[in-house]
């Protein structure tokens, strides 16, 4: 039986040496989020420069870090955890009506945007990476979701506590829906890639699209209204203390992704719309800004968790496994492909070019990509090369984008808003 202080002079236990870091790290965490309005950068450059430096640690005392190859199905879960969270939190900060006029932007972002991104990626992929059609049409679709999670610097405040300026609202919802859209065309990817015939378009279009967008949206609205209504009810009857609200996040986003994955629907649009729901029920009732509080809590952890975890696996090899050509493409999306979609879009439809410029720039990916590709290397269909190629394509976007975004986010948000 194995004990945490063995008998005689036994140091540097890896399990031990794990918790000692993982200390400092949260320690560290704590201080960033704290600090990162008075400074150029977010919480989330720090927690990538920390992993790096937690990885090279541990090689240097012979640990080795998870591999994310061998082991795709615990990347894809924790990622799932921190973004089903994120959704949620995500739909609880919008307060705007739900109207065509209202959600215009966010409207073109879904249906013009996030297409046109797919495409360029996909059409990229197989022309600088060599890549099959189902592969290239993954990487598309990895790569299309503005990151729900490592966005939130550059989204609304929390509930009723400031203006929805056009750009922060459209990257807010934005985030919240196109996490569980970027779903079809993963699958769409999947099926090509699979090369079992063209019989599955039909069950593609009535199971992946129709079916499972429509029921995740259906049981988003009724799951957070019906979570709502039950919360507010405990607490007017004192069943639930005050201080418990902010579990509530966790509670009702738990039980709603669940029950619509069972359905075979989109979990990740059920989450975002039911903090949507859940938002319009008695708006003025200070539940709401408690439970987007403690989801944000538990959104801040997981983020730290999984940015430190990317860090983590993060080698020289892998670095250059892309290529020119996968280095190429990762500055052509985050550069050339996704500001000039949203200018293309927005600035005929009448919004201001500067407003329309910085919904362009800031499309990060992060946690959501993670998640895809795990998704996209667990279901066996692609080579081993191409997986490789497509792990280590998307870990190289959300780097970056965590370094160019985190390093631009508070000042490009300050000159937006008048402050700078």
């Amino acid at each position: 039986m194995p004990f945490a202080a063995e008998r005689g002079f036994a140091f540097a236990d890896p399990y031990a040496l794990v918790l000692l870091l993982g200390g400092l790290a949260l320690l560290a965490a704590v201080v960033a989020l704290t600090q990162e309005q008075e400074h150029a950068f977010t919480a989330a450059v720090v927690y990538l420069v920390l992993g790096v430096a937690i990885a090279a640690l541990l090689a240097g005392v012979g640990i080795e870090a998870i591999d994310p190859l061998a082991d795709p199905r615990l990347i894809e879960h924790l990622a799932e955890l921190a973004v089903i969270i994120a959704l949620f939190t995500a739909g609880l900060k919008l307060d705007r009506a739900l109207s065509w006029r209202e959600w215009r932007t966010p409207t073109l972002l879904l249906v013009v945007v996030m297409p046109a991104c797919i495409a360029a990626v996909a059409l990229l992929g197989t022309q600088l990476l060599g890549l099959s059609a189902g592969a290239a049409i993954l990487l598309g679709a990895i790569l299309a979701p503005t990151d729900p999670v490592l966005a939130g610097d550059v989204q609304v405040g929390p509930p009723g506590e400031e203006r929805e300026r056009e750009p922060h609202f459209a990257l807010t919802a934005e985030a919240g829906l196109n996490d569980g859209l970027a779903f079809p065309f993963v699958f769409l990817g999947l099926f090509v890639a699979a090369r079992d015939g063209g019989d599955w378009v039909g069950t593609w279009v009535l199971a992946d699209v129709l079916y499972a967008i429509g029921v995740g949206v259906l049981a988003g609205a009724a799951g957070g209204r019906l979570f709502a209504s039950v919360a507010m009810r405990l607490r007017r009857r004192e069943t639930i203390h005050v201080r418990f609200d902010g579990w509530l996040a966790v509670a009702a986003v738990l039980a709603i992704y669940g029950a619509t994955e069972m359905l075979g629907a989109y979990g990740f649009l059920a989450a975002f719309v039911a903090g949507l729901a859940f938002r319009r029920a008695e708006r003025e009732h200070e539940l709401h800004a408690r439970v987007h509080e403690g989801g944000e809590v538990v959104e801040h952890v997981a983020e730290l968790a999984l940015v430190l975890l990317l860090g983590s696996t993060l080698t020289l090899a892998g670095l250059q496994a892309p290529g020119v050509g996968g280095w190429v493409l990762v500055v052509a999306l985050l550069v050339l492909v996704r500001p000039a979609a949203c200018l293309l879009a927005f600035v005929p439809a009448g919004l201001p070019v500067r407003e329309a410029a910085f919904i362009g720039w800031f499309g990060m990916r992060g946690i959501g990509s993670l998640y895809y590709v795990a998704v996209a290397i667990g279901a066996g269909v692609l080579s081993d090369g191409e997986e490789e190629l497509l792990y280590w394509t998307t870990s190289a976007c959300i780097m970056t984008s965590i370094l160019v975004h985190g390093l631009t986010s508070t000042r490009l948000t300050a000159r937006l808003a008048g402050t700078a």
